[in-house]
C-alpha cells in the first residue's frame, strides 16, 4: 500500500495560488456566476459591469489557478467551472462569512 507524501513547499505554493485567485471580490462574483452554469464572456462582462480586458485578466488568473476552464468557438470564448470542489469551496466561505456576521451582531 502507498503512503502519502507530506506536503512539500510546492503543494503550499499551490494552495497560495488558489487563495489568491478567491481573494477577490470580482474573481468571487464571477464564480459565482459560473457556479450557476457556463457562461460566454460576453455574458460574464456584462454581469459583472467590467471592460473586456479586465473580464481577461480575472479569467486568466482564475484559469492559471485551474478554478475555471474556458473554450473557443469562433470568437466566442466559453467559460465554466473546472470541478465541484470550486463551487464547495465558495460554499464554505459564504458559510464562514455568515457564522461571522451572525456572531458580529451578538457582539454589537
Amino acid at each position: 500500500m502507498k503512503r502519502k507524501s507530506k506536503p512539500d513547499q510546492h503543494d503550499y505554493e499551490r494552495e497560495a495560488a488558489i487563495c489568491k485567485a478567491f481573494a477577490n471580490p470580482t474573481r468571487l462574483q464571477l464564480v459565482a456566476m459560473l457556479e450557476r452554469g457556463d457562461r460566454w464572456s460576453a455574458e460574464l462582462q456584462a454581469g459583472l459591469g467590467i471592460s473586456k480586458a479586465n473580464l481577461s485578466q480575472h479569467l486568466g488568473i482564475l484559469k492559471s489557478a485551474g478554478l475555471v476552464a474556458t473554450r473557443r468557438e469562433g470568437k466566442q470564448l466559453y467559460c465554466g467551472i473546472s470541478m465541484p470542489e470550486v463551487k464547495q469551496t465558495t460554499a464554505l466561505l459564504r458559510s464562514m462569512t455568515k457564522v461571522q456576521m451572525r456572531a458580529n451582531r451578538r457582539m454589537a
